[in-house]
Protein backbone atom coordinates (compact mmCIF):
# COMPACT_ATOMS: atom_id res chain seq x y z
CA UNK A 1 0.00 0.00 0.00
CA UNK A 2 1.56 3.23 -1.12
CA UNK A 3 1.99 5.42 2.48
CA UNK A 4 -0.62 8.56 2.45
CA UNK A 5 2.21 11.31 2.64
CA UNK A 6 3.85 9.97 -0.66
CA UNK A 7 -0.11 9.89 -2.56
CA UNK A 8 -0.48 13.55 -0.59
CA UNK A 9 2.99 14.91 -1.84
CA UNK A 10 2.64 13.86 -5.30
CA UNK A 11 -0.89 14.94 -5.83
CA UNK A 12 -0.63 18.91 -7.94
CA UNK A 13 -2.92 20.88 -5.38
CA UNK A 14 -0.12 19.91 -2.92
CA UNK A 15 2.53 20.43 -5.16
CA UNK A 16 5.79 22.08 -3.89
CA UNK A 17 5.21 22.33 -0.46
CA UNK A 18 7.84 21.91 2.66
CA UNK A 19 7.20 18.47 3.99
CA UNK A 20 6.51 19.80 7.78
CA UNK A 21 3.54 20.98 5.68
CA UNK A 22 2.39 18.08 3.83
CA UNK A 23 2.58 15.89 7.35
CA UNK A 24 -0.03 18.67 9.04
CA UNK A 25 -2.46 17.73 5.91
CA UNK A 26 -1.78 13.87 6.36
CA UNK A 27 -2.45 14.54 9.56
CA UNK A 28 -5.88 16.09 9.21
CA UNK A 29 -6.60 13.14 6.34
CA UNK A 30 -9.52 10.70 7.00
CA UNK A 31 -8.03 7.45 4.91
CA UNK A 32 -11.59 5.80 3.89
CA UNK A 33 -12.41 2.30 2.41
CA UNK A 34 -15.20 1.89 -0.53
CA UNK A 35 -16.17 -1.30 -2.71
CA UNK A 36 -16.87 -0.72 -6.51
CA UNK A 37 -20.04 0.82 -6.94
CA UNK A 38 -20.01 2.75 -4.15
CA UNK A 39 -21.94 6.39 -3.72
CA UNK A 40 -19.29 8.69 -2.14
CA UNK A 41 -21.50 11.96 -2.05
CA UNK A 42 -24.93 12.58 -3.71
CA UNK A 43 -25.66 15.89 -5.30
CA UNK A 44 -26.92 18.63 -3.37
CA UNK A 45 -25.11 16.38 -0.24
CA UNK A 46 -23.82 19.08 1.77
CA UNK A 47 -20.08 19.76 1.00
CA UNK A 48 -18.32 19.31 4.60
CA UNK A 49 -15.18 18.24 3.14
CA UNK A 50 -13.12 16.89 -0.41
CA UNK A 51 -11.34 13.54 -1.57
CA UNK A 52 -8.25 12.67 -2.78
CA UNK A 53 -8.22 9.07 -4.25
CA UNK A 54 -5.22 6.91 -2.74
CA UNK A 55 -5.94 3.55 -4.83
CA UNK A 56 -9.16 2.91 -7.62
CA UNK A 57 -11.19 5.04 -9.58
CA UNK A 58 -14.28 7.54 -9.47
CA UNK A 59 -16.71 8.89 -11.52
CA UNK A 60 -17.96 11.98 -11.07
CA UNK A 61 -22.06 12.49 -12.52
CA UNK A 62 -25.58 14.06 -12.81
CA UNK A 63 -28.49 12.48 -13.59
CA UNK A 64 -31.08 13.88 -15.77
CA UNK A 65 -34.56 13.91 -14.69
CA UNK A 66 -35.77 11.12 -17.06
CA UNK A 67 -32.75 9.07 -15.50
CA UNK A 68 -29.83 9.35 -17.99
CA UNK A 69 -26.01 9.27 -16.39
CA UNK A 70 -23.87 12.02 -17.84
CA UNK A 71 -20.40 11.20 -16.41
CA UNK A 72 -18.34 14.25 -16.13
CA UNK A 73 -14.61 13.12 -15.25
CA UNK A 74 -13.04 9.81 -13.91
CA UNK A 75 -10.33 10.75 -11.33
CA UNK A 76 -7.85 8.11 -10.40
CA UNK A 77 -4.81 8.11 -7.92
CA UNK A 78 -3.37 11.35 -6.82
CA UNK A 79 -6.40 13.23 -8.29
CA UNK A 80 -8.68 15.30 -5.49
CA UNK A 81 -12.27 15.75 -6.08
CA UNK A 82 -15.10 17.42 -4.46
CA UNK A 83 -12.74 20.44 -3.47
CA UNK A 84 -15.29 23.19 -4.96
CA UNK A 85 -17.30 23.27 -1.74
CA UNK A 86 -14.36 23.87 0.43
CA UNK A 87 -13.95 27.11 -1.19
CA UNK A 88 -18.10 27.73 -1.84
CA UNK A 89 -19.18 26.17 1.61
CA UNK A 90 -22.03 24.92 -0.75
CA UNK A 91 -23.36 21.81 -1.63
CA UNK A 92 -21.99 19.33 -4.28
CA UNK A 93 -23.03 19.96 -7.41
CA UNK A 94 -22.88 16.25 -8.51
CA UNK A 95 -23.11 12.35 -7.36
CA UNK A 96 -19.28 10.54 -6.70
CA UNK A 97 -19.19 6.99 -7.01
CA UNK A 98 -16.44 3.90 -6.96
CA UNK A 99 -16.17 2.40 -10.53
CA UNK A 100 -13.53 0.37 -8.58
CA UNK A 101 -12.29 -0.75 -5.12
CA UNK A 102 -10.77 2.41 -3.89
CA UNK A 103 -9.04 3.86 -0.84
CA UNK A 104 -9.67 7.62 -0.67
CA UNK A 105 -8.75 9.92 1.69
CA UNK A 106 -10.85 12.94 2.92
CA UNK A 107 -9.94 16.21 4.50
CA UNK A 108 -12.71 18.03 6.70
CA UNK A 109 -14.00 21.76 5.20
CA UNK A 110 -13.21 23.35 8.95
CA UNK A 111 -9.75 21.82 9.45
CA UNK A 112 -8.44 22.56 5.29
CA UNK A 113 -9.78 26.08 5.60
CA UNK A 114 -7.18 26.67 8.88
CA UNK A 115 -4.24 25.16 6.35
CA UNK A 116 -4.95 27.49 3.99
CA UNK A 117 -5.38 30.75 5.94
CA UNK A 118 -1.60 29.21 7.97
CA UNK A 119 -0.46 28.48 4.01
CA UNK A 120 -1.13 31.16 1.51
CA UNK A 121 0.33 29.11 -0.95
CA UNK A 122 -2.10 26.01 -0.43
CA UNK A 123 -4.34 28.34 -1.55
CA UNK A 124 -2.61 29.18 -4.90
CA UNK A 125 -2.16 25.37 -5.53
CA UNK A 126 -5.97 24.87 -5.38
CA UNK A 127 -6.79 27.58 -7.52
CA UNK A 128 -4.64 26.13 -9.74
CA UNK A 129 -6.60 22.98 -9.93
CA UNK A 130 -9.94 24.76 -10.09
CA UNK A 131 -8.80 26.10 -12.99
CA UNK A 132 -7.56 23.20 -14.90
CA UNK A 133 -11.15 21.64 -13.76
CA UNK A 134 -12.98 24.79 -15.80
CA UNK A 135 -10.93 24.62 -18.71
CA UNK A 136 -11.54 20.74 -18.95
CA UNK A 137 -15.61 22.04 -18.05
CA UNK A 138 -15.08 24.48 -21.04
CA UNK A 139 -13.63 21.77 -23.49
CA UNK A 140 -16.41 19.38 -22.51
CA UNK A 141 -19.16 21.27 -23.27
CA UNK A 142 -17.67 22.34 -26.58
CA UNK A 143 -17.49 18.41 -27.35
CA UNK A 144 -20.84 17.92 -26.38
CA UNK A 145 -22.59 21.14 -27.89
CA UNK A 146 -20.47 20.63 -31.18
CA UNK A 147 -18.92 17.64 -32.27
CA UNK A 148 -20.62 14.58 -33.32
CA UNK A 149 -19.46 11.25 -31.17
CA UNK A 150 -16.89 10.34 -33.30
CA UNK A 151 -14.90 13.41 -32.78
CA UNK A 152 -15.28 13.38 -29.34
CA UNK A 153 -13.87 9.99 -29.20
CA UNK A 154 -11.01 10.73 -31.55
CA UNK A 155 -10.56 13.81 -28.88
CA UNK A 156 -10.33 11.22 -25.93
CA UNK A 157 -8.07 8.70 -27.59
CA UNK A 158 -5.37 11.41 -28.36
CA UNK A 159 -5.96 12.59 -24.54
CA UNK A 160 -5.27 9.28 -23.14
CA UNK A 161 -1.78 8.91 -25.07
CA UNK A 162 -0.95 11.74 -23.82
CA UNK A 163 -1.89 11.08 -20.02
CA UNK A 164 -0.03 7.68 -20.36
CA UNK A 165 2.74 9.03 -22.14
CA UNK A 166 2.19 6.64 -25.22
CA UNK A 167 2.30 7.40 -28.92
CA UNK A 168 1.34 4.21 -30.12
CA UNK A 169 -0.87 2.57 -27.68
CA UNK A 170 -3.23 3.21 -25.14
CA UNK A 171 -5.44 1.13 -22.31
CA UNK A 172 -8.88 2.48 -21.53
CA UNK A 173 -9.32 2.45 -17.31
CA UNK A 174 -13.07 2.67 -17.57
CA UNK A 175 -15.53 0.13 -19.34
CA UNK A 176 -17.02 1.20 -22.48
CA UNK A 177 -20.37 1.43 -21.19
CA UNK A 178 -18.83 4.26 -18.53
CA UNK A 179 -16.59 5.66 -21.65
CA UNK A 180 -20.29 6.08 -23.80
CA UNK A 181 -21.44 7.85 -21.05
CA UNK A 182 -18.66 10.72 -20.25
CA UNK A 183 -18.51 10.76 -24.48
CA UNK A 184 -22.52 11.58 -23.92
CA UNK A 185 -23.71 8.71 -26.07
CA UNK A 186 -24.95 5.19 -25.72
CA UNK A 187 -22.79 1.67 -26.05
CA UNK A 188 -24.26 0.80 -29.03
CA UNK A 189 -23.51 3.73 -31.01
CA UNK A 190 -19.86 3.82 -29.53
CA UNK A 191 -18.82 -0.04 -30.57
CA UNK A 192 -20.33 1.06 -33.79
CA UNK A 193 -17.95 3.87 -33.99
CA UNK A 194 -14.89 1.67 -32.83
CA UNK A 195 -15.54 -0.67 -35.41
CA UNK A 196 -15.94 1.98 -38.17
CA UNK A 197 -13.02 3.46 -37.18
CA UNK A 198 -11.58 0.39 -37.15
CA UNK A 199 -12.06 -0.53 -40.93
CA UNK A 200 -10.89 2.90 -41.63
CA UNK A 201 -7.58 2.47 -40.17
CA UNK A 202 -7.34 5.22 -37.68
CA UNK A 203 -7.10 2.52 -34.26
CA UNK A 204 -7.19 -1.49 -33.80
CA UNK A 205 -9.11 -2.25 -31.23
CA UNK A 206 -8.42 -5.61 -28.72
CA UNK A 207 -10.15 -5.64 -25.39
CA UNK A 208 -9.25 -2.76 -23.66
CA UNK A 209 -6.19 -1.91 -25.84
CA UNK A 210 -6.56 0.24 -28.48
CA UNK A 211 -3.51 0.56 -30.71
CA UNK A 212 -3.35 4.22 -32.58
CA UNK A 213 -2.52 3.33 -35.99
CA UNK A 214 -3.04 7.09 -37.68
CA UNK A 215 -2.75 9.94 -34.93
CA UNK A 216 -2.98 12.33 -38.31
CA UNK A 217 -6.30 11.19 -39.17
CA UNK A 218 -7.63 11.28 -35.21
CA UNK A 219 -6.14 15.11 -34.77
CA UNK A 220 -8.11 15.77 -37.95
CA UNK A 221 -11.35 14.05 -37.10
CA UNK A 222 -11.18 15.41 -33.66
CA UNK A 223 -11.06 18.85 -34.30
CA UNK A 224 -12.93 19.07 -37.82
CA UNK A 225 -15.33 16.67 -36.71
CA UNK A 226 -18.48 19.17 -36.24
CA UNK A 227 -22.05 18.52 -36.00
CA UNK A 228 -23.53 18.18 -39.50
CA UNK A 229 -19.78 17.27 -40.72
CA UNK A 230 -19.29 13.36 -39.74
CA UNK A 231 -21.86 10.71 -40.75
Amino acid sequence: MTRDLDIISSALIFEGLPEQHLEQIKNVSVSENYPKGKIIFMEQDEGNGFYLVAEGRVKIFKVSPSGKEQILHVFGPGEPFGEVPVFSGRRFPANAETIRKSRLLFFPRTAFLGMITSHPSLALNMLAVLSMRLRQFTQQIENLSLKEVPARLAAYLLYLSTEQESEDSITLDISKGQLASLLGTIPETLSRILNRMNKQGLIETKDRTIRLLNREGLESLSIDGKKNEVT
